[in-house]
């Protein structure tokens, strides 16, 4: 098949760059997603479609390295301004609109399930399935509650510390659900690690690279085997996990009708958003990477 990027006619030029935007602008959110706490940048891969792939390309990397370099190139470009450019945006608004913020990114999620159950009945499903999907949604849901009640301990930001850092957002990409931040704020180390990375401090950045970078290769092929070997399961599996994560975060106690009204209207703009965004997607098709 011939790739759009190399394609010489007018129409199948335009719809490349539509979609390399629309892979920019899905790296961008997984980034905001992976600084932001209660989310999980593995959580708004898979819900843009771009954690499956990625997780096979990174277990294979040497296989059709230009291709797949090209294809991810804008997620990657897009995830560093979703960390750098936003983490200052983040701060103040979980610091000032905290309830208004999350709905937003819960709607993001909302957005994309369909075409996520779609996905994962592509090679059909049974009624287990959808109790295990079930299942999943209450354990992440009852365990990040849990998380909720530990106490803070306080750990010196240091290399190794960042480090552990890095490791931790890794695991937030490899493995859904998992929302780094809160064991980051658990640990002490979340704003310190904001205010390094807002601050392009490189005693920061560069050990989380480090971080991040071990993690995702090591565990890379055992999530690619795991794909290649149990679609079904994996999917139901991981939409049970997003449910899960999506519901526990959900904002309580949130008072005020402006406030309510705009909760519902971001929600509703979110979802909206995402969805459209997974339907461009679907209209732009980019060349079979596997």
């Amino acid at each position: 098949m011939t790739s759009l990027e190399n394609s010489q006619t007018p129409k199948t030029q335009s719809s490349a760059i539509i979609s390399w935007v629309v892979r920019l602008v899905k790296g961008v959110l997984a980034g905001v997603g992976a600084i932001t706490p209660g989310l999980s940048g593995g959580v708004l891969m898979v819900v843009f479609g771009i954690y499956e792939p990625l997780v096979r390309w990174l277990a294979d990397i040497r296989k059709k390295f230009l291709p797949n370099l090209r294809f991810f190139l804008p997620v990657g470009i897009g995830g560093i301004i979703g960390v750098i450019a936003f983490s200052a945006v983040i701060d103040y608004a979980f610091d000032h609109f905290a309830a208004q913020f999350t709905w937003l990114f819960v709607g993001f999620i909302a957005g994309t399930v369909p075409s996520l159950l779609k996905v994962a009945g592509e090679q059909g499903r049974k009624n287990w399935h959808w109790l295990l999907l079930g299942g999943c949604a209450v354990a992440i849901f009852v365990f990040m509650r849990w998380m909720e009640t530990i106490h803070t301990v306080t750990m010196a930001p240091s290399f190794w510390g960042w480090v552990l850092s890095g490791a931790l957002t890794g695991f937030g990409l490899v493995v859904p659900g998992m929302s780094p931040s809160n064991f980051l704020l658990y640990l002490g180390l979340y704003q310190p690690m904001a205010n390094g990375i807002k601050n392009l401090d490189l005693g920061v950045i560069l050990p989380l690279i480090l971080g991040v970078v071990i993690v995702i290769f090591v565990f890379a092929r055992l999530v690619s085997w795991l794909f290649r070997k149990h679609h079904t399961l994996m999917y139901h599996i991981i939409i049970g996990i997003v449910i899960g994560s999506t519901a526990a975060i959900i904002p309580t106690g949130v008072k005020g009708v402006g406030v309510i009204l705009a909760c519902i209207l971001l929600f509703l703009a979110g979802a909206s958003a995402s969805f459209a965004l997974s339907k461009l997607d679907e209209k732009h098709p980019h060349e079979s990477l596997f």
